[in-house]
């Protein structure tokens, strides 16, 4: 069966930029289109030229892409002509071969929001459109509100669209643009589209996800006809955002009958970076990657409870429904109370700790993680610190460095330009190959802001340890969470700490206590351990190749 192509239109860097806190710099656009390129989408939308500076900058610099550049406006204003309407001529001046035109289709926008006839309305797309074609561009448009306007008058709706079609538009794209419509009221309008004339291979979706149903929408789309699909990474967008590309693309991947029907630009191959992807444009944003996220999240693939552990074991698809791995993310078992001998011993398999089935040390460490989580502890976040626990138990955890002591003070003060400011401080003890090193760290970044006492202790931490110095080089933490739990009869704080290095590679550990800076610092000892025994694993690997006169 022959399959019908999809094609894929991303607007993370225009509609994605309406996402409340997301604001990209021309740089960070640059890096976000090399994502989109290597994933394989068919259409990357740069952006407005002319609606902002940095919009036009990255126009004036537009990557050279596989993907199709488009620039985005609006169809043009009335008392004008498209030739001399300013607004447009931006939007034509950005050079892109493909140009997105946004359009009125709801009578109602038409006479409230631009105050002017429903006939003059349909002129303007129609004179727009034309052109667009007229200088050699792909056309799309863009019909706003179209499935609030074709409910309320599908009459006026569909005329627009007509107007699009005639003047020779590429893609009429049917927007949801309050995010309102239902997946069934999607197919039954596509269909409605397509029986009035307008044909399939000619339209697209847009959907916003405000009942979070925009994924669900796409697909409904897709089902009725339409060929191409519009959405951001990650979901980002305008309110509640937009259709999550990354889930549209694993699903029509993945997915039947989508699998077998439709091909997309995305290969097998760069399917397995889905995941990086994801996360890199969180990196990008400086947000903490969603863990509860399709296909992508960090507890996509986790399983807690005893009895999917033990199925997991014996057939990862008996709680899986595709292979982690196609996406790039991994299996994860976690450990917590609810914990049985099936979730350990995956879990410290995965650690590379063989442990036989019976043995009394897995009771030992069962026994270990549930009195700690009674005291306030949590394992299922914390995996590395689970892992230094378990060696701990089993005798298998080196000695790295010994930390003797430390300390922190806070200060607040006033400086010489009478202005009230905190610097915190911290001093560092510890004992690496029987000699004492001490580290002395402030809490003032390179700009002179305060960073706080928790950051000054790591950096005087992982200041001085000696041999072991360049394994942890690399890494820096990337979040930092406290909460005040009840662990058995007293409240106390934990804290749960992200580290990531440059290889992507990240890592959450946990610290209890009733002092935040203590429980901090028990955090921040697990991840340096963690992040040194993964150091010291491939440096003695690297040793064992080179001995045998192999290279990696």
């Amino acid at each position: 069966m022959t399959s019908e192509r999809l094609y894929l239109y991303d607007t993370t860097l225009r509609d994605g930029q309406q996402t409340q806190g997301v604001q990209f710099s021309a740089p960070e656009k640059h890096q976000i289109c090399a994502m989109l390129d290597t994933l394989g989408v068919d259409y990357i939308e740069g952006g407005w030229p002319g609606a902002n500076p940095t919009d036009s900058a990255f126009f004036d610099e537009a990557p050279q892409t596989r993907a199709r550049m488009t620039a985005f406006g609006m169809t043009k204003r009335s008392g004008r002509s498209a030739e001399n309407d300013d607004v447009l001529a931006a939007v034509m001046n950005a050079g892109t071969q493909s140009v997105c035109l946004v359009g009125k289709t709801h009578d109602f926008h038409v006479r409230a929001a631009l105050e002017i006839p429903l006939e003059e309305n349909v002129e303007n797309i129609r004179a727009s459109v034309a052109h667009l074609v007229a200088q050699g561009r792909e056309a799309l448009f863009d019909a706003e509100h179209f499935f609030d306007g074709f409910k309320a008058n599908p009459t006026y709706a569909l005329e627009c669209l007509r107007a699009a079609n005639e003047a020779g538009a590429r893609w009429i794209v049917l927007c949801d643009t309050n995010g309102g419509t239902l997946p069934s009221e999607i197919s039954q309008i596509v269909r409605s589209v397509i029986d009035a004339g307008l044909p399939g291979e000619r339209l697209g979706i847009h959907t916003h996800n405000d009942t979070a149903n925009a994924v669900a929408g796409s697909l409904a789309a897709v089902d009725a006809g339409v060929r191409q699909i519009q959405g951001t990474l990650n979901g980002l967008g305008e309110r509640c955002g937009n259709a999550n590309l990354i889930t549209l693309i694993a699903v029509l991947m993945l997915k039947e009958p989508y699998r077998s029907r439709y091909e997309t630009g995305v290969s097998e191959a760069a399917l397995t970076g889905l995941t990086q992807v994801s996360r890199q444009l969180d990196d990008i944003l400086n947000r903490v990657p969603l863990r509860q996220a399709a296909f992508v999240g960090a507890s996509a693939f986790a399983h807690k409870a005893g009895l999917h552990a033990s199925a997991i074991l014996k057939d990862p698809s008996t709680y899986e429904h595709i292979d982690p791995a196609v996406v790039g993310n991994a299996r994860v078992i976690p450990m917590s109370n609810q914990a049985g001998q099936s979730n350990l011993r995956r879990r410290l398999a995965d650690a590379g700790l063989v442990v036989e089935a019976g043995d009394p040390a897995l009771a030992r460490i069962l026994d270990e993680v549930k009195a700690r989580e009674d005291r306030g502890y949590t394992y299922d976040s914390a995996q590395a610190s689970f892992e230094v626990l378990a060696r701990q138990v089993l005798g298998r955890m080196p000695e790295f460095f010994e930390v003797e002591r430390y300390r922190v003070s806070v200060e607040r003060r006033r400086n010489r330009y009478d202005q009230t400011i905190t610097l915190s401080e911290a001093v560092v003890v510890v004992k690496v190959d029987g000699e004492k090193r001490l580290s002395v760290s402030e809490s003032l970044d390179e700009s002179g802001h305060d960073r706080g006492p928790v950051n000054a202790l790591a950096t005087a931490l992982a200041k001085d340890l000696g041999q072991y110095q360049n394994a942890i080089y690399d890494m820096h933490l990337v979040d930092f969470k406290v909460r005040i739990t009840q662990g058995g009869t007293e409240a106390v704080t934990r804290v749960i700490i992200d580290s990531e290095d440059r290889s992507g590679r990240r890592w959450s550990t946990v610290g209890v206590s009733p002092n935040i800076v203590d429980a901090s610092f028990e955090a921040l000892l697990d991840a340096i351990n963690w992040k040194l025994l993964r150091e010291t694993k491939r440096d003695t690997h690297r040793s064992g190749m080179q001995a045998e006169g192999q290279t990696e």
